[in-house]
């Protein structure tokens, strides 16, 4: 779900997409290479992403992944059950009546 979302705001190769999760949870969420590049190539062969090849600001090549059509609407469907689980959790988690 991060690394579509992540996607979902413009094309990355995968250190970028790293980071940028890096930055945008201020540091408390940090994704593994040993976990992200399996990752992605779930997410391509369900077809939720696609990739090219291109070159990086360093001047390497690289494979620039982009969220497809479908991959959007997979995220839209993994948020709201994620949004309907965490209301859930945080109802459990309310101090109040029991």
């Amino acid at each position: 779900m991060m690394i579509l979302r992540t996607l979902k705001r413009q094309p990355m190769h995968g250190y970028a997409l790293v980071q940028q999760i890096k930055r945008s949870s201020n540091d408390v969420l940090q994704i593994e290479e040993g976990s992200l590049y399996p990752a992605l190539q779930r997410l391509l062969k369900e077809g939720f992403v696609k990739a090219e090849w291109g070159i990086s600001s360093t001047n390497r090549r690289v494979r620039i992944y982009k969220l497809t059509a479908a991959g959007g609407k997979h995220l839209e469907r993994e948020v709201s059950s994620f949004e309907r689980m965490l209301k859930g959790i945080t109802q459990v988690l309310a101090p109040g009546e029991l």
